[in-house]
């Protein structure tokens, strides 16, 4: 757990909380010159968070150092006390602009076990965050780890170092991004954590949300969401405060699983929200650098984009993998589609996976040892497709036709709210033509017809013509009901529904 620090909170801190998360770290907080504070407010709350490590960052080489020290000065004002042991200095990295190295040691130096690493954001224009997150991994691993029961051992048994699970899930990533030179999404959900990786325009991205989990913080998805939003995934009619108490009772029983449909539709409901959720966090930290300046001529003035966009863009992504024992372990893999397409609205054509026995972060690891090895264990063993989703962009009537799909012989008319399945087996791979209506877009403008190669899997290929941009349900509770019981139905996601 950590805080960072930077001088502008839009671009140096957000460069560093983006250093800390793809670290594998949960940022508590993050202080910035510009965060409104008043100086009392930041030291109360450095020492009433008491974090394992305080990243500090801030200025470009060669800028001014003024706000970088006076961020130390806060940080020595706390005097934070590490979690562990009266003998031990709390960690602190200092990766900023290399001018003030010299004033930090001076004013950190006797109070912090203080690492100096190279600036985050040397440039306005770069972000530099390996050097950071190199030594984030290895204060975690000497000052955090090393507390844990058996960690020592565990330490003789290998002669390499030993990576944190989401590390070593992002590293894989990464590599199935670059080897197949695709877009990726992947989602790993537990108990008390939602992780989100994805590689987009090549750019790796990973956010925790530490607050959204299946069990033990399934509360805190039901607060931060609200009981509206939880209760539209519900196809059954059921009492508010009867939801609230279900919810309640897991958070205090949080290893329980459902032992009736019921309550296994309602824990898929809350998947849901958990993994909307922390996608749209993970969105804000996905982005492109802010603070750049972008020569543009007067004809792409008003094309380009703004600096500081979000790089997630569901039409270009390629491949959605979900992990995690409501999504791995889901008792039809329909199931598992169906929470990932519902939470995350994936747009054109995306292919679907599950991990099956939670390997990936251990292949991750051997990635680094024997990279072909593990691709070829990730892609036979680890994965399990479930198809691929097809998804036009567009609003229309209900009832109205929406999109046509045509391969091999098959030629399927899909109208608009409607969902569709085609059973297509593992390991099958079909050319085939997408013909969207004219009010509707696959991604190469409306009403253009587009060619793709469908994956098959254990699912097949689900058509999803229920609109995008936006995506809505109906208002009116029984319509609603109806709606999703005619959704499920169609897909065969819930016996005798």
């Amino acid at each position: 757990q950590m805080m960072v620090a930077g001088v502008v909170k839009t671009m140096t801190a957000e460069s560093a909380a983006r250093a800390a998360l793809g670290a594998g770290a949960i940022v508590m907080d993050v202080i910035a010159s510009n965060d409104g504070r008043m100086l009392h407010e930041r030291i109360e709350l450095i020492r009433r968070l008491r974090p394992d490590m305080i990243l500090l960052s801030g200025g470009v080489d060669g800028g001014t150092i003024t706000h970088v020290v006076e961020l130390a000065e806060i940080i020595a004002a706390a005097d934070p006390r590490p979690r562990f042991g009266t003998g031990y200095r709390l960690p602190v990295i200092y990766a900023g602009n290399r001018d003030a190295r010299d004033k930090i040691r001076e004013t950190l130096g006797e109070r912090v076990d203080l690492s100096i690493v190279d600036n985050i954001r040397p440039v306005l224009e770069r972000e530099n965050l390996k050097p950071a997150r190199d030594k984030i991994h290895e204060l975690f691993m000497e000052h955090v780890m090393s507390h844990a029961p058996g960690y020592k051992k565990l330490m003789a048994w290998t002669d390499v170092p030993i990576m944190p699970t989401p590390g070593a899930v992002g590293m894989l990533m990464e590599m199935i991004a670059r080897k197949e030179g695709i877009e990726v999404l992947g989602v790993d959900i537990g108990g008390a954590t939602t992780d989100i990786f994805s590689v987009f325009q090549g750019v790796f991205n990973r956010t925790v949300s530490a607050n959204l989990g299946m069990s033990y913080s399934i509360s805190n998805v039901l607060a931060e969401t609200g009981v509206e939003n939880v209760m539209r995934w519900v196809p059954f009619d059921i009492d508010e405060k009867d939801l609230r108490n279900r919810i309640r009772n897991k958070m205090i029983r949080p290893t329980t699983i459902p032992q009736t449909l019921e309550e296994l539709m309602i824990e898929q409901a809350i998947a849901r929200e958990a993994l909307r959720l922390a996608l749209e966090q993970h969105k804000t930290m996905a982005v492109g650098l802010k603070g750049v300046q972008q020569e543009r001529t007067i004809s792409d003035a008003f094309a380009q984009t703004r600096t500081g966009e979000t790089l997630v863009n569901l039409l270009t992504l390629n491949l959605i993998v979900g992990s995690g024992g409501i999504l791995s372990h889901a008792p039809r893999r329909v199931q598992a589609a169906m929470m990932m397409i519902d939470a995350f609205l994936p747009e054109g054509v995306t292919k679907l996976a599950v991990d099956s026995i939670f390997m990936m972060p251990h292949l991750g690891v051997l990635s680094t040892v024997h990279e072909q090895a593990a691709m070829e264990v990730f892609d036979k063993d680890c994965l399990i497709r479930l198809g691929t989703c097809i998804a036009p962009i567009g609003k229309g009537k209900e009832g109205q036709p929406c999109v046509t799909v045509k391969f091999d012989g098959v030629e399927k008319k899909v109208n608009f709210g409607e969902m569709a399945l085609i059973p297509l087996e593992v390991g099958k791979k079909v050319e085939a033509e997408i013909i969207p209506e004219k009010a509707f877009d696959m991604g190469e403008g409306r009403g253009k017809r587009i060619k793709a190669t469908l994956e098959g899997g254990v699912v097949g290929i689900i058509i999803d013509a229920r609109g995008r941009r936006p995506f809505e349900l109906p208002e009116d509770k029984k319509k609603r009901v109806e709606k999703l019981k005619e959704w499920m139905h169609a897909l065969s996601v819930y016996p005798n529904i």
